[in-house]
């Protein structure tokens, strides 16, 4: 086998146990709870060494974030893939929403269960600062660079990342909080065309 594919293997090999460990937590912490689950438990849900764990993540928060870091990458590659013409928010609003739809997460309901340890999570000030940071220099600059804005001169690329943050955890606040459970990206849908809108007040 050329030795470029075998590095390519490896990498695949890599990308799958890091995947595999974060599945691992998300499943624990459903079932158990985050607060109840350890790198060793989720080592031997993901049937690897807790070396192994170590060698890919920092801790338990940081395992469950992975995932949500992947979906940002690929949101990332979508948006800078879309017509430089296309509006900006239609853009966005398909970047951010197909890696979710790729991952079927508009046919999944959370369950009650699901939803309180959502709760939880959410509330978790590591779980949320490990979110944060996948919404900061990557999304500044590839938006400057659509708008032919100035990241640092101009307010308009960061005002755009910081409403994308927002949208982040709004959404997630309306989805872990929803009676009757609802699909996140329908919230997270909704969000993105009010903000598209100017936020205009909603009817009382």
């Amino acid at each position: 086998m050329p030795e470029d594919e075998v590095l390519g293997l490896r990498e695949r090999k890599k990308l799958d146990t890091r995947m595999a460990l974060s599945t691992a937590a998300l499943e624990l912490a459903f079932e158990r709870g985050l607060e109840n689950i350890t790198r060793e438990d989720i080592a031997a849900r993901a049937g690897v060494s807790v070396r192994t764990f170590n060698n890919y993540f920092t801790g338990k928060h940081d395992a469950i974030v992975y995932r949500q870091s992947v979906r940002v990458r690929r949101s990332l590659a979508i948006l800078r893939d879309r017509p430089a013409d296309e509006p900006l928010w239609t853009a966005l609003t398909v970047a951010m929403l197909e890696p979710l739809e790729d991952d079927g997460a508009q046919f999944v309901l959370p369950s009650p269960e699901q939803l309180a340890e959502i709760r939880k999570l959410f509330s978790v000030a590591e779980l949320r600062q490990a979110l944060s940071k996948e919404l900061s220099d990557d999304w500044l600059e590839l938006i400057a660079e659509r708008t032919g804005t100035d990241p640092l001169r101009d307010v308009y690329p960061r005002l755009v990342t910081g409403a994308i943050a927002s949208v982040v955890e709004a959404s997630m606040v309306a989805y872990a909080y929803a009676d009757p459970p609802v699909h996140i990206t329908s919230v997270i849908r909704r969000a993105l065309d009010q903000v598209a809108a100017g936020l205009p007040e909603p009817p009382r």
